[in-house]
Order: structure tokens, then C-alpha cells, then sequence
């Protein structure tokens, strides 16, 4: 059953006809094609895709299994939805509410859609939350071209370097390793600045004694990777050393623990409690993980409140970490593809503390 098939089975479930695709990464899901302007439209027996010159050459080679129509000033967006939901008698279209903003919804009801809209975004993330083949292979390949930059990075990073030259060189040479793009800006903070999760590299310079967390990934064929490593420059304190190990090790217990029919929050449950009893459950702010595919945040989510119950095929982040405020923190993170018996992790990089 390909993509189209696969929307389409759904449309009982959420009493629609057709289903109306806006964003670019459910367009990209749906079709194949990737372009930032363009709107796809699914019917029971039809299958459009509506872009302007600049994408119709590409749209045309790329999207299968979609009529490729062009809109320019003779034919608007407004009559190419307008004659295919006629032609196809469309009583119902579902919309992306999760993407659609307040502007554009007022911009197609009514406006240019005629027949009541359901909201539907649940309909693509359900399909999108577990990967086929081909998305595997793409996220591998992903996660693949972020490894062999880190290993290039490691090779030239030293004290003395900003948090900002650390990200440039993870950045270029994911790039220069057949990268299309990021996925998300870098996170590189050094020293005291590691105790923010989420931190912005700046002219910090490595110094010796010091961690450095690098939070970094691609996008191959339209896929994220997504990893983090928390490196030495230098030797590090004992408590150092041991707050890494017990990430490690509640990384370790939260792999163990994931599998088809295990609830996200078991699977955080699993490495948390090791953080906890080692004394810096308060240190431990977010979830073990959260679904990587098309976007570099999807379902489904592996926290800590997360009733979602993984199925095989789905792709989740292992990420756990402890932040001292002020201090240092330590993060360590891999990709995991969920199978009946557990999991697969796609993540190759040395997990060990490295020392540069």
C-alpha cells in the first residue's frame, strides 16, 4: 500500500473525502517532492499536487502517483482546489490544523473551500509515527553523514577553540558529507554553560578541565538524525566522570527497556529511576526521548507522561541527562528504531567518555 492508499484508508475513520496538505513536510510524506510553496489534495479517486513554475519541471519527475497542475495568474490556487473538489463530488475535507495558521484556515473556509473542513493532522501523524523501509534507510543514512562529522570534528577540536568555531565545523562538514541541510541549529556550550540543555554556542572558549556537550543532526532525502555527545577537553573532575557514567547507565536501562507495546513513559520510567537513585532525579528536567523522522520533533514522545504505546517501526531519540545549574551537565543521545522485541539503535559513535 503506498502513501496515497494509506491516507485514503483513513478517511472513514475521520469522516472526510479528501484531505488538504499545506506544510511542506506533509507534502514531502504524502508525495516525495519537497518544495517550501505548493498545496497537495487528496480525494477518494484523486490525487493533486499544486505548484507554481518554479517546482512544476521538478514536481512532475518527482511526484508519483499525484497530477501535477500549475498555478500561476490565470489559474489560482483558489480554482485548481476550487474544479478538483467539484470534479471528485467533495462533501468533507480534512485540514493540517497542527500547521494551518488562524490566517490561512479563515483564507480556505469558506473562501476557497465551499464544503465543511475537519481538522485531520491526526491522520498523517498516526501514518508518520512508524517508518517503512525507505524512511529507515534514510534516517541511517542521516545519522550516518552526522557520525563521520563528529569523528572529523574530534580530530581538529582543542582548547583554545569558541563553542562557535565547534558548531561551524559540525556544520560544515555534515554539509561537505552529503547533508542537505541541519535538522536543528547545533547545541555546543563547554564548561559551566553544559547545565543548560538546550544552550547557545557563543564565544565561550574550551578550556581544559571542562565538558563539552555537542547536540547536532542532518537531514538526508528529507530525514533528521539527531545525537549528542558530552566529551573531556582534558581530565575532568571524579564527579565529573561519575555523573557521566550514570548517564550512561540510565541510557543504557532506557534502551533496555523499549520495545512494541511499552508506553513512552515506562521507557523514561526505566532510565530515570537510575538518576534518581543515584541522588539527581531533581537534575533530570525532560523526557528520555521524542520521535524523529520528516521533522526533528514528531510523535512519539518517550517522556515521562506519555501514554503512547510504541509500535514496531516507530523512531525514538534516547536522550537522558543530568544538569548541575552553574556547574556542568552531561547529555547522551542515539536513535532507536523500535522493533517487536525491542529495538534497534542506528547510533555508532562511541559512547564511552572521550577525553581529547
Amino acid at each position: 500500500m503506498n502513501r496515497i492508499e494509506k491516507i485514503r484508508s483513513k478517511f472513514e475513520d475521520y469522516e472526510i473525502d479528501a484531505l488538504l496538505l499545506v506544510s511542506p513536510v506533509n507534502r514531502r510524506y504524502a508525495s516525495g517532492f519537497h518544495s517550501s510553496d505548493g498545496v497537495a489534495l487528496i480525494t477518494k479517486d484523486g490525487a493533486y499536487l499544486f505548484v507554481d513554475s518554479r517546482y512544476f519541471e521538478a514536481a512532475e519527475k518527482t511526484a508519483a502517483g499525484f497530477t501535477v497542475e500549475l498555478v500561476d495568474n490565470r489559474n489560482s490556487y483558489k480554482l485548481r482546489i476550487s474544479e478538483a473538489l467539484e470534479k471528485h463530488g467533495c462533501s468533507c475535507v480534512g485540514f493540517e490544523e497542527a500547521y494551518m495558521s488562524c490566517a490561512e484556515y479563515g483564507k480556505y473556509s469558506g473562501e476557497i473551500i465551499k464544503v465543511p473542513m475537519k481538522p485531520a493532522s491526526k491522520l498523517i501523524n498516526e501514518l508518520r509515527r512508524t517508518k517503512d523501509r525507505s524512511e529507515i534507510d534514510n534516517l541511517i543514512a542521516a545519522q550516518r553523514i552526522a557520525e563521520r562529522a563528529f569523528d572529523e570534528a574530534l580530530g581538529i577540536i582543542r582548547p583554545g577553540m569558541t563553542e562557535r568555531e565547534v558548531a561551524a565545523e559540525l556544520v560544515y562538514r555534515m554539509l561537505r558529507n552529503g547533508a542537505e541541510n541541519i535538522s536543528f541549529d547545533p547545541i555546543v556550550v563547554t564548561g559551566e554553560k553544559t547545565s543548560m540543555p538546550h544552550g547557545m554556542p557563543g564565544d565561550r572558549k574550551l578550556q581544559r578541565g571542562d565538558f563539552l556537550t555537542m547536540d547536532f543532526g542532518c537531514i538526508y532525502n528529507g530525514y533528521c538524525s539527531d545525537m549528542t555527545r558530552t566529551v573531556a577537553i582534558g581530565d575532568v573532575s571524579e564527579e565529573m566522570k561519575t555523573v557521566y557514567n550514570i548517564v550512561l547507565e540510565a541510557q543504557l536501562t532506557g534502551i533496555a527497556a523499549a520495545r512494541a507495546g511499552v508506553k513512552g513513559r515506562e521507557i523514561d520510567a526505566a532510565a530515570r529511576k537510575v538518576i534518581e537513585e543515584a541522588g539527581y532525579g531533581e537534575y533530570f528536567g525532560h523526557g528520555f526521548g521524542h520521535g524523529v523522522g520528516l521533522e526533528i520533533h514528531e510523535e512519539p514522545n518517550a517522556g515521562p507522561i506519555s501514554e503512547t504505546v510504541m509500535e514496531p517501526g516507530a523512531v525514538i531519540s534516547a536522550e537522558p541527562g543530568i544538569y548541575l545549574p552553574g556547574r556542568f551537565g552531561v547529555r547522551i543521545e542515539d536513535v532507536l528504531i523500535i522493533t517487536e522485541n525491542g529495538c534497534e539503535n542506528i547510533t555508532r559513535a562511541k559512547k564511552e567518555l572521550i577525553v581529547i
